[in-house]
């Protein structure tokens, strides 16, 4: 059964008053983890398409690139983001019963606010209530200032990027050091560490798009010591 299917199974079994987010609540221990976590993706990431004011096609497309859905799960996914988008629950309900489901580890927390920046920035502009609104969901992940702005900056066209703080590295470390930290990264965003976190297998985009950055980072750098 695909996770699709799964979590249209949850829904079908609404409770008379239950929101999604309390099939999320159901859902949030293992083996469910990973239908879990969609549920939160979708919800938050319903969320973040609203939070400037509208939904556009290109943001419904963004989350469909990073979650792969199968034509016959077309429906499934269709009617979950559909109830997504009504839920009365707000972004920051979801993003704190996260923070619970993952309180064992920051890996996954990244996952999902990368793959909420690559929805937000899906119609090509970066709102100030997007911004707030992740801004404040990696506030109540627990996340560093600086890991806010590094993913913000590898997302946002005109936002500040360094190469050395992608990479979470500083200038006067050795090149050496510096290429550990980098293929020590790009193992550990292998689509198997993913899945091992918690994400479904439907979700390896976001790894795709990690791993792209952080070699784009290390090129940079590598170049500019050469």
């Amino acid at each position: 059964m695909s996770i699709w299917s799964k979590i249209a199974e949850a829904i079908s079994a609404l409770r008379a008053g239950e929101s999604l987010a309390d099939v999320f609540e159901r859902l949030r221990t293992p083996p469910e983890r990973s239908v879990a976590f969609t549920i939160a993706v979708i919800a938050l990431g319903a969320k973040m398409a609203k939070a400037d004011g509208r939904v556009t096609r290109d943001e419904v497309k963004a989350f469909r690139e990073i979650f792969y859905i199968a034509p016959e799960e077309e429906e499934n996914a269709a009617r979950v983001f559909d109830l997504a988008r009504q839920d009365v629950a707000g972004y920051d309900i979801y993003a704190r019963r996260i923070r619970k489901m993952f309180s064992d580890g920051r890996g996954p927390l990244c996952d999902l606010l990368e793959g909420l920046f690559y929805i937000a920035m899906a119609d090509g502009r970066y709102h100030p209530h997007e911004d707030a609104v992740l801004a404040e969901i990696a506030r109540i992940f627990d996340l560093k200032e600086a890991e806010f702005k590094n993913v913000r900056a590898r997302f946002v066209p005109d936002a500040e990027r360094d190469p050395y703080d992608v990479l979470g590295v500083r200038p006067d470390q050795p090149l050496s050091e510096i290429r550990g930290v980098w293929k020590a990264l790009i193992k550990e965003s292998h689509p198997d560490k993913l899945v091992a976190r918690g994400l479904p297998e439907e979700a390896i985009k976001l790894a795709e798009r990690r791993v792209a950055d952080l070699n784009r980072a290390w090129e940079e750098i590598n170049r500019s010591a050469a």
